[in-house]
């Protein structure tokens, strides 16, 4: 196992920032560690890094108890916080070679010219820190978290400040990682957890709220439903409302539109009895999972 969580509890006088929080994490897998500001992912990450001590319960990375042995657990860890701490008159490669040397990092010039290629930073490689924008700022933090080649990629907010095309770039860094590391990462950008995980983990006040793979909250979340219909002529929106099971109807375009409802299948067949009843042509009809972002606001809310 090589992220353990046990009845996690972090208090800060009455507060609970971290509420009793217990989840497992094997080796290979790539999971997004979701909330609203303030519900506790940043704290539960300083502590499985070893830089907050709990209240109480357990954090255990790769078979060490952070508590118990805290320098043995840094080792194992690439941690991107999300306040990103470099120094910004230091160069990049100087900079690097100086997280190399805090890990004792063999044969350190190769392993600093294989992250900086790997984060995309070799064009900016010979500027100093406070001369990056606040992206590439951010890929070195990726970079020196990955200096050491950890076992446990730790990463709060690791596309925060990223162009559309950097985040693409970081999240393929991101899943190649994946495949011989473990990946605990949270961001506010659901889409790019719908891209890159497997299986998500949702907390709330301090509560865990989820802890599944992705299509199976999908499946079983609430009791809402999307059906999505394409019709070839003009159709009134009211028709639609009026059928039964139907929660809310959005016209996305003249004659496409989204069905929020209670009952998939029973909108379906209605919206097909529908059609024969209006002599209406229907260009596609289908069932649309629920979107990560739906999921959230109905497990956060």
């Amino acid at each position: 196992m090589s992220i353990e969580v046990k009845n996690l509890l972090k208090t800060y006088g009455e507060q609970k920032a971290v509420n009793n929080i217990s989840f497992k994490i094997e080796k290979g897998e790539i999971v997004g560690f979701l909330g609203p500001n303030g519900a506790g992912k940043s704290t539960t990450m300083k502590i499985l890094t070893g830089y907050l001590q709990q209240t109480s319960g357990e954090a255990i990375v790769c078979g060490i108890n952070v508590t118990e042995d805290p320098l043995a657990t840094k080792k194992k860890i690439g941690y991107l916080p999300e306040l990103n701490a470099l120094y910004y008159e230091m160069y990049i490669k100087e900079y690097l070679a100086f997280i190399a040397e805090v890990h004792k990092v063999e044969d350190a010039k190769q392993k600093i010219n294989n992250v900086i290629e790997l984060t995309g930073l070799t064009a900016e490689s010979k500027k100093k820190i406070g001369q990056l924008s606040k992206g590439y700022k951010q890929r070195v933090g990726l970079a020196a978290a990955l200096i050491h080649d950890p076992e446990v990629l730790i990463l709060d907010e690791p596309t925060s400040g990223l162009d559309p095309n950097q985040i693409i770039e970081i999240r393929d860094v991101i899943k190649k990682q994946g495949l011989n590391k473990t990946v605990l990462f949270s961001s506010h950008i659901l889409q790019e957890v719908e891209a890159i995980c497997d299986r998500v983990i949702i907390i709330n006040n301090g509560q865990l709220v989820a802890d599944d793979k992705l299509s199976n909250l999908q499946k079983v979340s609430n009791t809402q439903h999307s059906v999505k219909v394409e019709f070839k002529e003009a159709v009134d929106t009211a028709l639609l409302t009026s059928l039964n099971n139907v929660l809310a109807v959005k016209n996305i375009q003249r004659s496409i539109f989204n069905i929020q409802c209670s009952d998939a299948e029973s909108v379906k067949k209605q919206i097909l009895q529908l059609a024969l009843d209006k002599n209406l042509n229907i260009v596609s009809l289908q069932s649309e999972n629920q979107s990560l972002e739906n999921i959230f606001k109905t497990l956060t809310n």
